[in-house]
């Protein structure tokens, strides 16, 4: 198992950051993805570039607060929680990920891999809303 935690602060509302995270139909900032799929309002797939899908059930959504997922694909297993904190101008968001590899071969892995999404993640997100 390996748990990642990233907490980085934005100069944008909360209101602007949440709109811009939990809108799936719009994930053309994402460089890591190629397509969103909406199951239903709960259970959505993210398609990465290589074709890989992951599963996503929504277990918690609190507007301008909380967005937590159960996640799944053919590599891992684990969960997804993102916190969001106003701060007047500024928000800063505090996401963490607790992932088991499902592969022997992956496990050594899978913490550098997941703290490396996060960053892609962040990188991409900051560019959007800069």
């Amino acid at each position: 198992m390996a748990i990642a935690n990233i907490k980085v602060t934005l100069l944008c509302s909360i209101e602007e950051v949440w709109n811009k995270i939990t809108n799936l139909h719009d994930f053309s900032w994402r460089s890591d993805l190629q397509n969103i799929k909406i199951i239903d309002d709960n259970n959505f797939v993210e398609v990465s570039r290589d074709g890989i899908e992951t599963h996503f059930e929504v277990t918690d959504f609190l507007e301008h607060k909380c967005w937590a997922f159960k996640i799944e694909n053919i590599n891992i297993v684990g969960t997804w929680t993102g916190k969001f904190y106003s701060q007047g101008d500024r928000t800063t968001l505090d996401f963490t990920e607790n992932i088991v590899s499902k592969k022997l071969i992956f496990k050594p892995f899978i913490g550098s891999y997941i703290r490396k999404q996060q960053r892609l993640y962040f990188k991409d997100l900051k560019r959007e809303l800069n």
